[in-house]
């Protein structure tokens, strides 16, 4: 897949956990930022957004808070057709 997913997250988190699994299980490429350990990445998911919890999905200009599989698939299709 060529869109870009970056997925911002923390080792205890739960829900950051779920949707590493969704996007493995449904063959979506991620990068994830530890913003438990990566203090810059967690200073631009806060400037992105303004909010401080996880996870949180970057798809190209779109951003879905928590663990939301059918916003981030509808986020990735839109990303593929642009």
């Amino acid at each position: 897949m060529s869109e870009e997913i970056e997925v911002f997250t923390t080792p205890t988190c739960p829900y950051c956990t779920k949707i590493k699994k969704w996007l493995d299980e449904n063959n979506h490429s991620y990068k994830e930022h530890n913003v438990g350990e990566d203090k810059e990445q967690a200073k631009r998911m806060i400037q992105r957004t303004g909010q401080r919890g996880v996870p949180q999905t970057f798809i190209g200009d779109e951003t879905v808070l928590g663990f939301q599989p059918d916003k981030i698939e509808k986020a990735i299709q839109k990303e593929i057709e642009s």
